[in-house]
Formats: structure tokens, C-alpha cells, sequence
């Protein structure tokens, strides 16, 4: 509709540069939402791995995930994807149906989504109606699908929010390069002035969040254990071969860490440890489970998981940290009690923290924070740098705007 809106239009494009083009795009989008004030004017595509919702859907998603060269580059990778994904099945499926038959992070995401964007239109009415978007990276709704339907909405702006915290080129990396992609195979420029929340390991209301959840979970212990709880922040690990590219993730991972204990006055002690590692390639360590067999040996009997890394329930929680580690391997070396801190779901302390981050970002009329202006000093992806770019290429037009916002208000005042 607005292509055929601006060809109708008097004014010549052709002698525009390219931020007066995207410029003039949006104050045609303006007008037209102005008969329509229920539309969105801004867009949110929350970014993350996804999770299949019913255990037929796991092959699928294993075949996506082993055929992604982002997260993995493996010898003759699209045949041997299929089959790793076709073995691992079984395993995984059986893995879902102890955790009652699928994810859950779909309904997470948009729990927090519905909550984020009631937030935000009552704290920033100049950029709403605001509208969430799920772009999975392996499951339903993918990316691509998510940004034809904001495609389809003519958004003013579109923020792709990473919900991954701290940054790694495997997660926020991948989706943001998914999204770059889609806009190479389409072949022509977006007409939404799109910018990226890349990362937020430390932000006040985020870090409020886990440490509600820490003190939440460290007060069910009985009280004469209560200070000698060990504290473990478990992340997804990386392949060290990854973090010696110069992967920022476990740097970001441990700066959530610190401000978590610093909120916590350091009552307890801790330690960071990694989990879920996949295959014969060294990874980040120590791993959680060989963590809690050895705190066993040391003699302690109570431990607190805390999941650091990842912002609502899904299979890394429910099975891994609670039946694998919990249970399981808790009885087996004969831990007292292991408890996990409540992943933050529908937390309403983590929703408002998702409103005033975006908030931020809008006022600040950045594509992107400085940090991710550098790709891993040995980066071997060409694609990185693309997406980067893609992003960069932003910043003229949010210029255009907030000079052009801050000349109303000068006007107004």
C-alpha cells in the first residue's frame, strides 16, 4: 500500500537521499495511521531460539538447529544434520514428555510480550500503539515469517529485541543474521526504520529480577543451612572455539553474575558453571553436573541453581537443571537439597524491566550499542559483518528523527 501511496504522491524520490527517502516513507505511514489509530506504529520482534510445543515437532527442530552454520560448522553439514537430527530424536522427544509433551517458552514469550507492550504504551504514547513479535530461530513463528507479517503492518519503526541477555554470536548472532537474510533474498530495502537491542546483561531491572528469584528460593532452605547454600549461576556453555574467536557471551555472563551478588550483598558463596554441552569438542567449564558431584565430595549439602542466561522455562530448566541435576544426580551424590530459583516467566518485576529497556533504546535513537559495532576480532562469518551493516546503514534516519523530535519540542515549548 505504500509503494502505490508515494507513486500517487507529487513529490519526485528520485533526488532524495536515502534517509530523506525512508524519511518521507514514514510521514506517508504516519498519515495513513492516522485514520487508523489502532494500528501499530512501532514493532517489537522478540528474538529467540524457540522450542517445539509438541514432541512431533522435535525433529524438525533438531534439523534446523544441527543445519544452522551460525551455531555450528560441521563437514558435509546439510546431510549430516539430517541424520544427527533423525538419531538425537527419540532421546529429545522422550526429554519433552518428562516435561509434560513440549515447551512452554511460546507461552512464556508472549506472556511477557503482552505484558511489555501494555507497559509501553502507557510510558511512551508518542511511539504507540506498540505491537510484540515472536521470531523463533528454529521453531514456529520463524524470523522470516515474523517480519513479513510486521512487513504487512507498515510499521513506523521495528526494534529486534534479542531475549538472550548477554550476547554470543551463536544465539543473538544467528536470529539477527536470519534477519539480515531475509531482507538480502527479498532484494529491496524495508520501508520500517529497524534497530537492534543486541544485549543487556546488567540492566537495573533485570538484575532486580534474579536476585528477587535468589531470595525467593534461599529462604525455603532451613536456616541453620541457609549461609552455607552454594550459589551456582548455570549458563548455556559455548565450544571454546568459540570464545577464542573473541565470543563476548561468557565476559557478559559473568557481569550479570557480579551484579546479581552485589545486589545480594555476597550472603552466599558462588560460582559460575556451564551446562548443556553437546558433542566431543571442549566447551566452557566446569560443567554444572561435575560441579555439584564435586561440592558433594567437599562436603556440602545444599546448593541453589540459578539459571543466569536464560529468561523463561523451557527444556534447559525443567528437565536438565530439575530432574537431570535436582533429582537425579542431587540423590545420587547425596546432596541434602538442591533447589532451583524460579526461571522469570511471568515474573512482573523482569516485564517491566522488557518495557523500560525498549523505552531506552526508542529515547536513545541508537541502531545499536557500541558493542556490537565489533565483530569478534577472528571472526570467520562473512555474514556478521553484513548484518552489522544492515544496522549501521539505520542510524542517518534515527539522526533525521530525533533532530526532527527535538525541533517539535523546541516548537511546542
Amino acid at each position: 500500500m505504500l509503494k502505490q501511496v508515494i507513486a500517487s504522491c507529487q513529490y519526485k524520490l528520485a533526488p532524495f537521499t536515502r534517509v530523506q527517502h525512508r524519511a518521507f516513507s514514514c510521514s506517508v505511514i504516519r498519515q495513513e495511521k492516522s485514520k487508523d489509530d489502532t494500528r501499530p506504529k512501532t514493532g517489537i520482534l522478540m528474538l529467540n531460539m524457540g522450542g517445539p510445543e509438541k514432541v512431533e515437532d522435535v525433529q524438525d527442530f533438531l534439523l534446523r538447529l544441527f543445519s544452522d552454520k551460525d551455531l555450528m560448522q560441521i563437514p558435509a553439514q546439510s546431510r549430516l544434520a539430517e541424520l544427527v537430527a533423525r538419531r538425537r530424536t527419540p532421546k529429545i522427544q522422550e526429554q519433552y514428555r518428562k516435561i509434560g509433551g513440549g515447551s512452554p517458552i511460546k507461552k512464556w514469550t508472549t506472556t511477557q510480550g503482552e505484558g511489555m507492550i501494555r507497559i509501553l504504551d502507557k510510558i511512551s504514547p508518542e511511539t504507540a500503539p506498540h505491537k510484540f513479535y515472536i521470531g523463533f530461530r528454529y521453531v514456529h513463528p520463524l524470523t522470516d515469517e515474523a517480519v513479513d507479517q510486521m512487513e504487512r503492518d507498515t510499521l513506523e519503526r521495528a526494534i529486534a529485541f534479542t531475549q538472550y541477555p548477554q550476547f554470543s554470536c551463536s544465539t543473538t548472532g544467528s536470529s539477527l543474521n536470519a534477519l539480515h537474510e531475509y531482507y538480502a533474498h527479498h532484494n529491496e530495502p524495508s520501508d520500517m526504520i529497524w534497530s537492534v537491542i543486541d544485549r543487556w546483561p546488567t540492566h537495573p531491572g533485570f538484575i532486580k529480577a534474579l536476585t528477587e528469584t535468589v531470595q525467593d528460593e534461599l529462604i525455603r532452605f532451613p536456616e541453620e543451612d541457609r549461609k552455607d547454600v552454594v550459589i551456582l549461576f548455570s549458563a548455556h556453555s559455548l565450544p571454546l572455539k568459540v570464545v577464542n574467536r573473541g565470543d563476548p557471551y561468557p565476559q557478559e555472563v559473568g557481569a550479570t553474575v557480579q551484579k546479581v551478588m552485589e545486589n545480594l550483598g555476597f550472603c552466599n558463596p558462588y560460582r559460575l558453571v556451564w551446562q548443556s554441552k553437546v558433542g566431543p569438542l571442549s566447551w566452557l567449564g566446569p560443567q554444572t553436573d561435575e560441579v555439584i558431584s564435586a561440592l558433594a565430595k567437599q562436603g556440602r549439602k545444599n546448593v541453589l541453581l540459578v539459571p543466569i542466561a536464560f529468561t523463561s522455562d523451557h527444556i534447559e530448566t525443567l528437565y536438565e537443571l530439575d530432574l537431570e541435576y535436582a533429582k537425579h544426580l542431587g540423590e545420587k551424590v547425596g546432596m541434602k537439597m538442591i533447589r532451583r530459583a524460579a526461571a522469570l516467566n511471568d515474573n512482573q518485576t523482569f516485564i517491566r524491566a522488557l518495557a523500560d529497556i525498549v523505552k531506552e533504546h526508542i529515547n536513545n535513537f541508537k541502531s545499536s550499542t557500541k558493542q556490537f559495532e565489533l565483530c569478534c576480532p577472528l571472526c570467520t562469518n562473512p555474514a556478521c559483518q553484513k548484518t552489522k551493516e544492515f544496522f549501521f546503514d539505520m542510524q542517518g534516519i534515527l539522526d533525521h528523527f530525533k533532530e526532527r523530535r527535538e525541533h517539535m519540542r523546541t516548537r511546542e515549548g
